[in-house]
């Protein structure tokens, strides 16, 4: 990575500082993991990242959840039954207003399994104006903790798509900013874009963007994993 390269990804950094200055209430999830149980064990990139978005802010709107860190179910799959698409309907609406006070909680997963949590996030998701999702990518998508907790808001996309709803998210602006080491970083962030879009939320150019530490996708190195957490540091991190 070049000098230049390291003052772009700088500038890119600082236009999204600059953007979400303008939102109300801002909810960033986190999706990438990292074990904790040992002695100084360190928080993923992606989420040392929002962290540090948040703390140069130094704004009291901004609400971060680190999704590997709640109990959330796999998606059921309701969309594509023998019996129809029965995703998002009325029925499985939560009924705990402390857990769904916008009453737009609609899923499956949340009835059937009592401790599930992704009311967590819906719930703080409904009253923002802006949520920009990080993760990072593993063998070349989005890692798995993401994937799941998108599958799992599915309800929000089919309301409006196949039930004929209101979108109830066309006021949020979104974004996803995606950490990689070497390989389809790019190809990754362009769908994912596509995928929010598909959501309904109003995706945001300068919310959305990856670092990817090399181009050299067969780099597998100990000495490239090295470089690429002090590169890491040394672009985004304030000391």
């Amino acid at each position: 990575m070049t000098p230049n390269d390291e003052q772009r990804y700088k500038n890119i950094l600082g236009n999204t500082l600059q953007a979400l200055k303008k939102y109300k209430k801002i909810l960033f999830l986190t999706t990438s993991s990292r074990w904790k149980g040992e002695e100084n064990s360190e928080k993923p990139k992606s989420t040392m990242l929002a962290y540090e978005i948040a703390k140069r802010l130094r704004s009291a709107n901004i609400y971060i959840i680190e999704v590997p860190l709640l109990k959330i179910y796999p998606c059921e799959g309701n969309v594509s039954t023998k019996r129809g698409n029965t995703c998002g309907v009325i029925d499985a609406k939560k009924k705990d207003p402390l857990k769904n006070p916008s009453g737009h909680h609609r899923c499956w997963a949340s009835i059937n399994n009592k401790d599930d949590e992704l009311w967590k996030i819906s719930k703080e998701l409904l009253q923002s104006d802006c949520v920009i999702f990080f993760g990072s990518v593993r063998w070349g998508q989005m890692n798995s903790i993401y994937q799941k907790l998108i599958e799992r808001l599915t309800w929000i996309e089919n309301r409006h798509t196949t039930l004929g709803e209101e979108n109830i998210i066309k006021n949020i602006d979104a974004g996803i900013i995606i950490v990689s080491q070497n390989w389809n970083s790019k190809q990754v962030l362009d769908t994912q874009k596509k995928v929010l879009e598909f959501f309904g939320f109003n995706v945001a150019d300068d919310l959305s963007w990856n670092w990817q530490y090399t181009k050299v996708d067969t780099d597998e190195s100990k000495e490239s994993y090295l470089n690429a957490a002090n590169q890491f540091e040394k672009i985004f991190l304030e000391k």
